[in-house]
């Protein structure tokens, strides 16, 4: 007998239905009953990880602690349940085979004809029971990415349903994700998609436990009655999530649905105490009674996907609820500001975030936006290649280096204040190859940055591969721009502020990763503060 449950959430009818924000909330609701829990994302494409992916394909890349380039969902999951998610709470087609593939090579396999199954869906198996024997957790939620009927799931979920019969059905189960559209034409809410949904489920082996059906309109009890009698699950196991105003309040609806109770009565736990959602509860109320309104303006390149900077704009959000300030955020392509254009671009925005990013494209627009920020007083954050702009801005207007840029944009430049790591230099590959994790941070007292995180030493979590070159760094400091937090193993440079500005703060790393709802981060909330002081 397991004495880890396991939970399988999967999803029909259509992508994005939200199965990872279910997953988080249903992680949270049993969290907030007593229990260990934890949450895994199987992703069926073929990447190893989604590092190398253009975030316009599959949003933001987001890092963990130990320096795994993960999905996005991830986020969602460290921002609901307040706990780091690591390497093995993500895996990928592409990782799966590549391991397979690696023991054949090794002759691991001894002989044997290598095969979907049992090797690739064994070691599916071993991925996905990894994280309750290593870390002895109560329960752990596994969502499958894409929808049920897409080829490259079919290995996931043939492995999900041989654990099902391995496990036992009291130490697993399944939560299907589906949709009931509505049609106004005729003004009814549609339940045939979510029975051939749950149909494919069946032709796959595998019955759901618990139906959750995504709606724009209530669900009354006769459709409920028909969706629990068509698709074999009881009258309880059906649980409604309609549209709300914003995703935190999906725990609070889950638990109306008493959806945490269902499946602990499945997998034979006890209720425990109600749910302790005090902290939850006074953060949405602050979220949703805002005393103050500000718009911030996001410069990035891939703003045409609000998800290639997720976890920036839900940092903003956390900031906010603290604040009991609204933040609207404007995204503003970079490649659109010209020095001609910064002003009327910037118009009616009170402070700016230059976002991270690769590459030459959309740079100078950064850079002209920081110019312009710096010179009016605007308050600035500069995160990871934000921070990179503000300085080659300072080099070239403060400093006089009228060439001076990053050796990742300019390999000519003869002034390099920003330059690739001495490790760095002869890499080639680009899958997992920068400076990925959590690392350490001296911050020097007496210095803004300090009052914000009120302590010397931090950890914060990487992505690059491009430093602030430390040639520069007594340039820097006379002319007014203050390298205020190095890396004390290193010497490198991970923030700097300009002391004489409002509030004008660039860090090399990407404090928006470790946000949550319970723990916002400080940067994000200083800076909201300093707005809201309008």
């Amino acid at each position: 007998m397991s004495a880890t449950k396991y939970i399988f959430v999967t999803g029909g009818v259509t992508s994005s239905l939200g199965k990872g924000i279910i997953s988080a909330s249903l992680a949270k609701l049993l969290q907030a009953r007593g229990y260990s829990v934890t949450i895994q994302k199987l992703d069926p494409y073929i990447n190893v990880d989604p590092g190398t992916l253009n975030p316009y394909e599959h949003g933001e890349c987001y890092v963990t602690e130990d320096g795994a380039e993960t999905d996005l969902d991830l986020g969602h999951y460290e921002r609901f349940i307040n706990l780091h998610t690591t390497q093995a709470n993500n895996v990928t087609t592409g990782r799966i085979y590549q391991t397979v593939i690696n023991k054949e090579r090794r002759g691991d396999y001894l002989g044997k004809t290598v095969q979907v199954i049992p090797h690739i869906t064994d070691e599916i198996k071993r991925n996905i029971k990894l994280l309750g024997k290593k870390f002895n957790y109560d329960v752990v939620i596994t969502e499958i990415g894409g929808t049920v009927g897409d080829i490259e799931s079919l290995p996931y979920i043939e492995a999900v349903r041989q654990l099902k019969w391995e496990l036992g059905s009291q130490n697993s189960l399944f939560v299907h994700l589906t949709l009931v559209p509505y049609l106004s034409a005729s003004g009814e809410l549609k339940t045939k998609p979510t029975q051939h949904s749950v149909k494919m489920m069946l032709e796959n082996g595998i019955q759901p436990d618990v139906l959750v059906l995504r709606t724009e309109h209530p669900l009354n009890m006769d459709i409920r009655k028909k969706v629990a009698l068509f698709c074999n699950v009881n009258i309880e196991s059906v649980v409604q999530s309609i549209d709300v105003s914003t995703i935190y309040e999906v725990p609070l609806l889950m638990k109306e649905e008493k959806l945490d109770v269902t499946v602990l009565k499945k997998l034979g736990l006890a209720e425990n105490e109600e749910p302790k959602l005090e902290l939850w509860k006074q953060f949405i109320n602050k979220l949703k009674n805002p005393k103050k309104e500000i718009t911030v303006g996001l410069i990035g390149k891939y703003v045409e996907l609000p998800d290639s900077y997720k976890s920036i704009m839900e940092s903003m959000v956390h900031a906010g609820s603290v604040n009991q300030c609204k933040v609207n955020i404007r995204c503003i392509h970079s490649e659109k500001i010209d020095k001609s254009n910064v002003a009327e671009q910037l118009k009616g925005v009170q402070g700016i975030i230059v976002a991270p990013g690769f590459g030459q494209r959309g740079i100078e627009g950064k850079i002209t936006a920081v110019n312009y920020v710096r010179n009016n007083n605007i308050p600035f954050l500069g995160i990871c290649l934000g921070m990179q702009c503000a300085v080659i801005e300072f080099a070239r207007n403060v400093l006089g280096l009228n060439d001076a840029d990053s050796t990742e944009m300019s390999r000519t430049t003869t002034n390099p204040v920003i330059d690739i790591m001495e490790e760095q230099k002869g890499v080639t590959e680009k899958g997992g190859t920068m400076r990925l994790g959590a690392y350490p941070c001296d911050i020097t007292k007496d210095t803004k940055v300090f009052d914000i995180y009120k302590q010397e030493h931090i950890q914060e979590r990487h992505r690059h591969r491009y430093e602030f070159n430390n040639d520069y760094y007594d340039k820097f400091k006379k002319a007014g721009m203050l390298p205020v937090g190095l890396n004390p193993d290193t010497g490198l440079v991970e923030i700097v502020e300009i002391p004489e500005h409002r509030w004008f703060i660039g860090v090399q790393f990407h404090p928006e990763y470790k946000s949550t709802v319970v723990n916002p981060h400080p940067l994000f909330v200083d800076f909201v503060k300093e707005i809201c002081k309008e």
